[in-house]
């Protein structure tokens, strides 16, 4: 289940792994038959669409700042439901990654505590922290690209950029848990990977100041993949969920740097 020569995981991409990488990353009603012809290809082979996931989601919450905006409410009104239409789609598995991650990599003492703590569905302190931390800032810098008329060529980017470091970390850190949702997912193969890189690299082209866009999201990814193999050895669901809402955060903060200059 890891690699491409697993049957079914031959072809590099194929039509339904748009609508699997979705019902992987959102809570999107989608058709069952489109799951059943995968067949057996691994659902990893379908991450080189993660990208498209967040365009789904973030064009989602473009519209409804639009919408907001037309009928006269302020920025920050507008800034709290491009978050609120986020969270529901993707049902804040994304923010509960990095909750996890926060309570486990500093709550626990050795490296199975540490998958313990992340495994358990209570936040604790560290969790409520990162939460309130990463929901604040990403709520400031939204009302200020709502403000300065940048939201969609910055949330967008932003949104398939992270959703691209969560395929690099998959595919380049070793699986820290026999079992979960990462194991069940499986390893990206090569093409898959490069594919999710190239189309996270393009969308990051239209922002402002998309070299520095660039670089600070690989800077942040390897980080986030540093501090994950020091602290469990590898990567879960969870790491992946951190890794996305860490790099979308750096994105906008760096895009904001440059529209709002």
């Amino acid at each position: 289940m890891d690699r491409s020569d697993i049957p079914g995981g031959r072809q590099a991409f194929q039509p339904q792994d748009l609508v699997i990488a979705l019902g992987l990353l959102t809570r999107l009603p989608l058709p069952a038959q489109a799951f059943a012809a995968s067949g057996s290809r691994p659902p990893a082979q379908a991450a080189w669409a993660y990208p498209l996931v967040g365009l789904v989601v973030a064009v989602a919450a473009v519209l409804v700042a639009w919408l907001l905006g037309g009928l006269g409410l302020p920025a920050p009104v507008q800034a709290m439901f491009v978050i609120a239409v986020t969270v529901v789609l993707t049902g804040a598995m994304h923010e509960d990654g990095l909750a996890d991650c926060a309570d486990g990599f500093w709550g626990g003492w050795t490296r199975e505590r540490r998958l313990e703590i992340m495994k358990d569905s209570q936040i604790g302190t560290y969790g409520v922290i990162a939460l309130v931390l990463s929901l604040v800032l990403r709520w400031q810098l939204i009302t200020m690209l709502i403000d300065a008329g940048a939201l969609t060529t910055a949330l967008i980017p932003a949104a398939m950029v992270s959703r691209a470091a969560m395929v690099w970390t998959m595919a380049r850190l070793p699986q820290a848990r026999d079992k979960g949702l990462s194991r069940q997912t499986g390893i990206p193969a090569p093409p898959a990977l490069m594919a999710a890189v190239a189309i996270g690299l393009c969308a990051a082209l239209f922002t402002a100041g998309w070299f520095a866009t660039i670089l600070v999201s690989i800077l942040l990814t390897f980080a986030t993949g540093l501090l994950a193999r020091a602290k469990i050895a590898g990567q879960t669901g969870d790491v992946l969920g951190a890794t996305q809402q860490i790099v979308e955060i750096g994105c906008l903060l760096s895009i904001s740097a440059f529209a709002l200059s």
